[in-house]
């Protein structure tokens, strides 16, 4: 389910920059956040094959040179990942010309997809992530139709944004599809309702700290099955795992990463919630609006081709950011509130979330529900809509 190219992904710059430099570009993400639609936009002068076409693969495995000698002037290959042995044989095209960006590698499995690469490819690739789309990407007749919660349950899969496609009916074949083919293929779990189980309770600790041992037990699997299963929905894309800042400022620090969902509309999808009067008085509002501000700090550091170097802070004494960063100036925090008003008590802690950091603080941020932007009482307070992390937009 493909979305018309008349929405500017962020991405196409990093992938313009990088296309003058490697002679191979890799665009990686979760299934339907645009990738192929993207590539072949960008990259219209190339034929795009798809590696999920069992004639295409059948092909290309029984006579690989035969197979790729149709493409000498370079190729799009969606789904990569699907024909191993693709990586071995573009080491050696690769090798003899190396023309910059002459093939373009899509793949949702980051598993296969980067073991591929850098067993064959490393130092030749490109590597780009593209997640779902966001706020800033949406053309502004949508966005501005939108409130906070529908943006909450709604979420960045771009076939929600330009379709006439129900976010209760999408996200359940979308389900439904990764758990078929993409939780089978990467690992052997036999009863797919236990990991949907694992899922929903993923979704049900968005925003908290991970307790691998309190996850396993709910679920009914080990821990060691519920770590593994976790990995697999990290290199799906459809986790993340955001991590205590590593200086030590004096403070006894909490040192497990906090748990969130790279598309929110996912998550508020899987605890059950369907409209914006359920989310508005739902116990998990204020852990989904927190999902969301992190989420979209993310997305801004993979569409500008940069790590996330992301993370939150927490010691034993309760003082906490919700969001951290380090700047050439500074570390830069920022708590997340869901309230629509900047109240006394939003304000205060915005004043408080940065005081661990000392002399190395900058002014803090407080990123809430409404819609006003300005600086209040040593504090920056910044409407949902505002958020941008300098630098990293497209």
């Amino acid at each position: 389910m493909n979305f018309t190219p008349t929405i500017p992904r962020h991405l196409r710059l990093t992938l313009q920059r990088l296309r003058g430099q490697f002679p191979v570009l890799a665009i990686t993400g979760p299934r339907q956040s645009g990738k192929t639609t993207l590539a072949r936009d960008l990259f219209a002068e190339l034929p795009c094959i798809s590696l999920e076409d069992p004639a295409e693969r059948a092909f290309a495995q029984e006579d690989p040179r035969g197979f790729l000698a149709r493409f000498a002037q370079g190729a799009v290959f969606d789904e990569a990942q699907r024909w191993p042995d693709l990586f071995s044989y573009l080491q050696g095209l690769v090798d003899q010309d190396r023309r910059p960006g002459r093939f373009v590698l899509t793949g949702s499995q980051q598993f296969d997809l980067i073991s591929g690469i850098s067993q064959s490819l490393a130092g030749r690739v490109g590597m780009t992530q593209l997640a779902p789309l966001a706020w800033s990407e949406l053309p502004t007749a949508v966005g501005a139709s939108y409130t906070v919660d529908d943006w909450m349950l709604r979420g960045g899969y771009p076939a929600l944004h330009t379709g006439p496609a129900q976010p209760a009916d999408w996200f359940a074949s979308y389900v439904m599809t990764y758990l078929e083919r993409d939780v089978r293929h990467i690992t052997r779990v036999q009863d797919l309702s236990v990991f949907q189980r694992f899922l929903r309770l993923c979704a049900g600790r968005t925003g908290q700290l991970l307790n691998l041992s309190a996850l396993a037990v709910e679920t009914g699997i080990n821990q060691s099955t519920a770590r593994a299963w976790l990995s697999v929905l990290e290199a799906s894309y459809i986790v993340h795992l955001l991590p205590p800042y590593f200086v030590n400022f004096g403070k006894r620090l909490v040192k497990s990463p906090k748990l969130y969902f790279l598309d929110t509309g996912l998550a508020a999808w899987l605890l059950g919630l369907r409209d914006t009067s359920q989310l508005a008085l739902h116990p998990m509002r204020g852990a989904l609006f927190e999902n969301l501000i992190v989420s979209e700090a993310l997305k801004a550091r993979l569409n500008a081709g940069q790590s996330p170097q992301l993370y939150f802070w927490r010691d034993n004494n309760g003082v906490e950011a919700d969001l951290m960063f380090e700047t050439p100036a500074g570390l830069q925090t920022v708590e997340i509130k869901s309230g629509h008003t900047a109240t006394t008590d939003l304000v205060r802690a915005g004043q408080k979330s940065g005081r661990f950091a000392g002399d190395a603080a900058l002014l803090p941020w407080l990123v809430y529900a409404g819609d006003a932007s300005h600086e209040r009482s040593g504090v920056r307070l910044i409407g949902w809509r505002d958020f941008v992390l300098p630098g990293a937009g497209g």
